[in-house]
């Protein structure tokens, strides 16, 4: 078994970090470390990052992930979500596959779950309903806020909000009323991310996580993280309640407009 692996610089020794996840090579084994010959080097698959700064750990399991579905040939692969976030809290990873033919996704996730041992979320889609994603849905806009793709993007959307399905993300969000006392922080995040990225969205605002939670912070006057550690009384609840209403009434006069 051979691994590629890059050098990166540490305080007091440089330092090579391998996936743990893997065939032999064990912890206290000897191993030979060569430089790689440059064919092997230009062979690493071409990334393009959008808002994403990566640790080098991170990087090689992006390479090494792109490198497998490389071997698909599809139009474009984009990595986003919690990966991305600086430092090594991460539930899983998100890839978007751009392709028009059929890929089996099922196969795909089962053979990168087995070699990192990281939950895979993948989304295959073609690239007219990305576009149209973007255009209509805030969970596009916040997925692609931040991301690693195989190919350059350049994404020219006009925003058209499908009011009938911003109005269904928005019942996940009404969750939060009837059960403030049995969610737990992470969930009530989710939950306020997910309303407060629609209103931004309608009212024709840009949208990031970190625009999204800037936003959390100003109008409940807290802190991202007391929220996700479940450090929130009633005053945020009455809080949520209103921004509820506010988005709700704003589709519901939205979708009448259209009706008209």
């Amino acid at each position: 078994m051979e691994i590629i692996a890059r050098i990166s610089k540490g305080s007091k020794m440089d330092q090579i970090y391998i996936p743990k996840n893997r065939q032999g090579m064990l912890a206290g084994d000897y191993v030979l470390i060569a430089p790689v010959d440059e064919r092997i080097q230009a062979s690493k698959p071409k990334l393009y990052f959008y808002n994403a700064k990566i640790e080098p750990i991170k990087l090689k399991i992006i390479e090494e992930i792109f490198a497998q579905l490389n071997k698909l040939n599809p139009e474009n692969i984009i990595l986003t979500g919690s990966f991305l976030e600086q430092g090594f809290k991460f539930n899983d990873v998100d890839l978007i596959i751009i392709n028009e033919k059929k890929i089996n996704t099922k196969s795909l996730k089962e053979r990168i779950e087995i070699s990192f041992g990281i939950k895979t979320h993948i989304i295959l889609i073609n690239n007219k309903s990305l576009i149209s994603g973007l255009s209509s849905d805030p969970l596009y806009s916040l997925m692609l806020s931040k991301y690693i793709s195989s190919k350059r993007i350049v994404f020219k959307v006009k925003r058209k909000p499908d009011y009938k399905l911003l109005d269904l993300h928005l019942l996940k969000s009404k969750t939060l009323i009837g059960n403030f006392s049995i969610l737990n922080g992470e969930e009530k995040y989710y939950l306020t991310l997910n309303i407060v990225s629609i209103l931004l969205f309608l009212q024709g605002k840009k949208l990031s996580k970190e625009i999204v939670n800037k936003e959390i912070e100003k109008t409940f006057n807290i802190e991202i993280e007391s929220l996700k550690e479940n450090i929130v009384d009633e005053k945020f609840m009455k809080e949520y309640k209103e921004i509820y209403d506010k988005t709700f009434n704003l589709i519901m006069e939205r979708i009448k407009n259209e009706q008209k």
